[in-house]
């Protein structure tokens, strides 16, 4: 059975967390909006977030860093690499990480549900995704000895001249940008949801949080209909993105069965999406964004279009990525009222002739235990 689109707006929902950081949290302000985010995250799994304290500008330092970065040759990025660490530090060459769902049943059903015309590219042939990454932790050491060293190893500063001593100041500008923005979120989608305002953000406190560029060569991989990261969920808690320079991402609303083309609006806007911890933490009330990274017409535009302006500049798509995570040694469960209501929205999306498909559960477990496995899944890890 295909899923019956639903006739909401194909626009992604503004979140503005100037309201809730300029307004009394009891504020009726405050108060719709933390509503309109956390039904926008039921209903979408992803929203646009505005936040006056973002600045564009360094985001573009940022790009311009990180293309300067994969623009070097393999061997020196090599040095990079951490695969005793599951690679959840330093960098990530291509053709390493493999898309979930060309193997996965129950995201593969996912796909089947869609019309065709609304369904991702091609996977089935699970070849790794052609992209590059590289992991650079923005987290607070737990005062505590982790289950998960692995998960919360120290930085790797990459050793070039002309990286070195532009890399900290840019990924620290960056990354703690992006970081206060989602974390304001988690505070609005908790007080949206019913809970305490702290309820996530206590949660991942010391979580293993992660500024986490892709790179595509766009040289190499830069034909139409070429995928750069196959169809799949994150496996952290929301996933927060800059604008990038080329166009290509598309999400999957829940519910709607239609593609969406993503557009960031320039200035101070990021777009959010849910991970597979958010999923599990609301028992599946607001589930993990599914998304895929294409070169699409736009894409091949604005190749063209850069080597005309920008012919001295590496013709690389960089991402700009922050995983935001729950501490690892945090007991994941369902929490109940947010289950219940999971449950209700269930039945009422199957009444509506609405197929979610098989009913998950999402039973009790550590953080990084829900990490590991889905590691596992994607290659990255033995």
């Amino acid at each position: 059975m295909s899923i019956v689109p639903q006739e909401i707006p194909m626009d992604l929902p503004v979140i503005d967390l100037d309201v809730y950081l300029n307004n009394p949290v009891d504020s009726p302000e405050v108060k719709a909006e933390c509503e309109k985010a956390a039904k926008a995250l039921i209903t979408y799994g992803a929203l646009v977030l505005h936040d006056s304290r973002v600045a564009e500008k360094d985001n573009e330092t940022f790009l311009d860093l990180l293309e300067d970065y994969f623009a070097q040759p393999e061997e020196e990025l090599r040095k990079d690499e951490r695969p005793e660490l599951s690679y959840q530090i330093g960098v990530t060459l291509e053709n390493t990480e493999k898309p979930k769902c060309a193997v996965d049943e129950p995201c593969l059903n996912v796909i089947q549900r869609l019309a065709p015309e609304e369904r991702p590219l091609d996977i089935s042939g699970h070849h790794p995704d052609p992209k590059c990454r590289f992991f650079w932790r923005m987290a607070e050491q737990p005062p505590y000895e982790t289950k998960f060293p692995g998960l919360n190893a120290d930085n790797v500063v990459p050793q070039a001249p002309h990286i070195k001593e532009r890399w900290n100041p840019a990924m620290q500008q960056w990354g703690t940008s992006m970081k206060s923005a989602v974390e304001g979120l988690t505070e609005m989608a908790a007080v949206g949801l019913g809970l305490p305002a702290g309820t996530f953000k206590d949660a991942g406190k010391y979580g293993p949080h992660l500024l986490a560029p892709t790179a595509s060569d766009l040289v190499k991989y830069g034909q139409k209909d070429t995928i750069l990261a196959g169809f799949h969920t994150d496996l952290n808690f929301l996933t927060i993105h800059g604008r990038s320079r080329y166009p290509g991402l598309h999400i999957w609303a829940r519910n709607t069965g239609k593609r969406i083309t993503v557009k960031i609006p320039p200035g101070n806007y990021l777009l959010v999406q849910a991970g597979k911890q958010l999923e599990h933490i609301t028992g599946g009330l607001i589930k993990a964004g599914f998304h895929e990274v294409v070169v699409n017409e736009r894409t091949v535009e604005v190749i063209e279009k850069r080597k005309q302006q920008f012919p001295d500049r590496p013709l690389i798509r960089i991402s700009s990525t922050f995983f935001w995570h729950l501490n690892s040694d945090h007991d994941l469960a369902p929490i109940p009222k947010l289950a219940e209501e999971a449950h209700r929205l269930r039945a009422e999306q199957f009444n509506l002739g609405r197929d979610e498909g098989e009913e998950k559960t999402y039973p009790p477990m550590k953080v990084g235990e829900l990490v590991q496995e889905e590691l596992k899944h994607i290659a990255l890890m033995a």
